[in-house]
């Protein structure tokens, strides 16, 4: 496991289950944002982007947001303890490069990209999904944290 004085990026769904007390998630990533202190994590323009499109959706579940309700919610991650936005500047070949030889299917464009921004960075992406450590393979499992 990464150590505490990691610099931690939320997937979408960890973004997600975080602001989502009703999330089947919310619980894990809570108890796991409490455990390292709030140091140093963040989120990024395609989980920023992603969790005002997702949860403004007329079927998200309990119910959905109004864009000036996701926005809030997450000007208020950004004011809070360790927050730091992380930047997207390379564009997707560059930052997937390290995983090109395990990608298999569209599934996982995002999951690269945004495994390939926390290893640009000396990061760690946290996430649900196990799937990811395929892609991280045992040279980028470390810049990999896949909650349970």
């Amino acid at each position: 496991m990464p150590s505490n004085s990691a610099r931690y990026l939320l997937d979408l769904n960890s973004l997600i289950a975080l602001a989502d007390p009703d999330h089947e998630f919310h619980q894990a990533v809570h108890k796991w944002f409490q455990s390292f202190g709030k140091s140093d994590w963040g989120v990024c323009p395609l989980t920023e982007s992603g969790f005002v499109r997702v949860t403004t959706k007329p079927a998200y579940r309990p119910a959905s947001r109004t864009i000036a309700q996701a926005t809030a919610i997450l000007a208020d991650f950004a004011r809070g303890p360790g927050y730091r936005y992380w930047p997207i500047t390379e564009n997707w070949s560059a930052l997937t490069a390290p995983f090109s030889s395990r990608l298999f299917g569209h599934q996982q464009v995002t999951d690269a990209y945004l495994l390939g921004l926390a290893v640009k960075h000396k990061g760690v992406l946290v996430t649900f999904d196990r799937g990811i450590k395929y892609l991280a393979g045992a040279d980028y499992s470390r810049s990999l944290l896949v909650l349970d």
